[in-house]
C-alpha cells in the first residue's frame, strides 16, 4: 500500500503518464481505463519505454511544468499561512502538492481533447472529404484489403507481385483508418494502375464508412477471428462490420480466404474463394515450406507457374496463390509473376525466422488472434529441431470469447508437441495453462513474471538445434 502511494510522487511519474497515453494512442477513454485501474505506477513500464516523439516530449513538459507550478504555488500558501497567518493558507497549500499527482493524471488529457477539437478533428474532415473525390476520380483498380488478420501481410504481397508488371501503390504500414486514407489519397498522381487500401476495423460501422469513401472496385477479405472485440459486441457483429465493404461492391469482384472457418456464414455465392487449394482456376499442385521460405506450383489448363516466396507456413499456400492468380488476371506475364514472387520476404514481427546462437527464432510477435496461433503452432510441428520452444502472453482484445479462445490457444500449443512452454503471466495465463492440460501436454512449462527481462536474454536461453516460435504481443494496457 505504501509503495503504491510512493509511486504516485516518484521523479518518473509523469513519465509513466505520457507513456500511458501514447500506449493508447491518446485515446482518453482507454488511457482513463488503464488509469483507473492501475494500483503501482512504479511498475506500469514492463515491455517498453516512452517514445520521446515531439507530441511525448510536449506533453512532457506541460505535465512537468504544470506540477512544479502546483507545487510551488502550495508552498507559497504554506509560507503565507505560517508566516502570515493566512486564514487556510497552510493547508491549502499542502492539500496541493498532496494531490498533484490525482489531478494531473486527469488535467493532461484537456489539451488532447482541446487540440482534437478545435484543430486535429476539423482539419481531418476537410482532408477526409477531400480525398474521397480524389478516390472517386482515380481510373486505377482499387483493392480495399480488410479482414481480422492477415491484411498487412495481403496487401504487401500484392503491391510487390503486382508492382512488377504493373504502376501500383499502397497505404503504408498498417496505417489503415480514414485519417491515413486522406494523407494517402493526398500523395496520389492520379496515374497508378493499381491502388492497394488496408481497411482497418475498429467498431461497427468503420469498414462501411472507409468503403463509401474509397471508392473500391475490388475488396480482397483475409479471414475473420476473435479481434477488437473489446469494441465489437461479438464475433458476428466484426464479421457484419468487415463483409459491408461487399455490399459497396454488390457482390462483384469480392474475393475471400476460405481458409477461414469463422468466415463461412458469410459467403455468397458471387464471392471467389482462394485457399491452399488454389484460387481463381489455378489449382496447387505441389507445396513445400520451410524456414527458407515457401515453393509453389500452380496449374491452370495447359498454364504452370513456379515459384519461390521469402514467406513461410502453410497457412500462405492460399494467399500466394491468390496473388498470383489475381496478377495473371491483371495482365501479367508468368515470368513478371515469378520474379515478383521472388522478391517478397517475411514481414517484420510476422513469421519472421532469424538465427541467434545456432537456434532458428521465428518471430511472429505482432500482436495476433487465434488463427495466427493455428498457423505458428502448425509451423511448429511441421518443421524438426532438436528442442521445440513455443513462447506467446496470450491474446488481447478477445471480449466475451477470452475464456474459450485462450483454452483453445492451450490445445492448439499442446498439439504441436513442443518441448517447453513460456507463458508470459498476465490475466489470461490460467486460461491456457488449462487448455494446455486439457490437450494433454506433456512438456516442460514456465511462466515469466518479467516478458522483457526473458526476451533481453534469449540469447542466454537457447541453444544450437533449437526451434522457437514466438507468438503476439501484450501490451502494458493490458493487464
Amino acid at each position: 500500500m505504501i509503495r503504491q502511494l510512493l509511486s504516485l510522487y516518484r521523479p518518473g511519474y509523469p513519465t509513466v503518464l505520457v507513456y500511458m497515453l501514447q500506449t493508447t494512442e491518446y485515446q482518453v477513454g482507454p488511457y482513463l481505463e488503464w488509469l483507473h485501474r492501475t494500483k503501482d505506477f512504479s511498475d506500469v513500464t514492463k515491455r517498453r519505454t516512452l517514445d520521446p516523439t515531439k507530441r511525448a516530449r510536449l506533453l512532457l513538459l506541460a505535465l512537468r511544468v504544470g506540477i512544479t507550478l502546483q507545487i510551488l504555488a502550495g508552498l507559497l500558501l504554506i509560507y503565507l499561512g505560517l508566516k502570515h497567518h493566512v486564514a487556510g493558507g497552510a493547508a491549502f497549500g499542502a492539500a496541493l502538492i498532496i494531490v498533484y499527482p490525482f489531478a494531473w493524471a486527469y488535467l493532461i488529457v484537456l489539451p488532447l481533447l482541446a487540440g482534437r477539437q478545435l484543430s486535429a478533428a476539423p482539419q481531418e474532415r476537410r482532408q477526409i472529404a477531400a480525398s474521397e473525390k480524389i478516390f472517386a476520380d482515380h481510373a486505377g483498380v482499387k483493392i480495399a484489403v480488410a479482414g481480422s488478420y492477415g491484411k498487412t501481410t495481403m496487401k504487401e504481397l500484392l503491391k510487390t507481385v503486382l508492382g512488377e508488371g504493373l504502376d501500383v501503390t499502397a497505404t503504408p504500414d498498417n496505417k489503415n483508418v480514414s485519417s491515413s486514407h486522406a494523407r494517402f489519397a493526398a500523395g496520389l498522381t492520379g496515374r497508378e494502375d493499381v491502388l492497394i487500401i488496408e481497411y482497418g476495423e475498429g467498431a461497427p460501422g468503420d469498414v462501411a464508412g472507409f468503403a463509401a469513401n474509397t471508392h473500391p472496385t475490388h475488396a480482397v477479405i483475409t479471414g475473420l477471428a476473435p479481434a477488437h472485440l473489446d469494441k465489437y459486441p461479438s464475433l458476428k457483429a466484426a464479421g457484419e462490420d468487415i463483409f459491408s465493404v461487399t455490399d459497396y461492391l454488390k457482390g462483384k469482384n469480392v474475393y475471400v480466404s476460405g481458409d477461414s472457418p469463422s468466415i463461412k456464414p458469410f459467403l455468397k455465392e458471387t464471392y471467389h474463394i482462394f485457399d491452399a487449394k488454389g484460387a481463381l482456376g489455378w489449382k496447387v499442385e505441389a507445396a513445400k515450406t520451410d524456414l527458407a521460405g515457401t515453393d509453389l506450383t500452380l496449374k491452370k489448363g495447359t498454364q504452370t507457374l513456379n515459384f519461390h516466396s521469402g514467406l513461410i507456413g502453410s497457412y500462405k499456400f492460399g494467399y500466394l496463390a491468390f496473388v498470383a492468380a489475381l496478377a495473371m488476371e491483371l495482365g501479367l506475364t508468368p515470368k513478371q509473376v515469378e520474379a515478383g514472387m521472388a522478391k517478397t520476404t517475411p514481414f517484420e514481427h510476422r513469421m519472421q525466422p532469424y538465427r541467434l546462437n545456432g537456434a532458428n527464432i521465428v518471430d511472429d510477435t505482432y500482436n495476433g488472434n487465434l488463427e495466427g496461433i493455428r498457423a505458428g503452432t502448425a509451423l511448429l510441428k511441421e518443421l524438426a529441431a532438436k528442442r521445440k520452444i513455443y513462447v506467446t502472453p496470450g491474446l488481447v482484445d478477445q471480449g466475451e470469447e477470452n475464456e474459450r479462445v485462450h483454452h483453445e490457444v492451450g490445445k492448439l500449443i499442446a498439439t504441436a508437441q513442443p518441448d517447453l512452454v513460456v507463458l508470459m503471466k498476465n490475466s489470461v495465463t490460467g486460461y491456457i495453462q488449462k487448455g494446455l492440460k486439457e490437450g494433454g501436454f506433456k512438456g516442460e512449462l514456465r511462466v515469466e513474471e518479467n516478458p522483457m527481462d526473458f526476451y533481453a536474454n534469449l540469447s542466454h536461453f537457447v541453444a544450437a538445434g533449437d526451434l522457437v516460435v514466438m507468438q503476439n504481443d501484450w501490451t502494458d494496457n493490458y493487464a
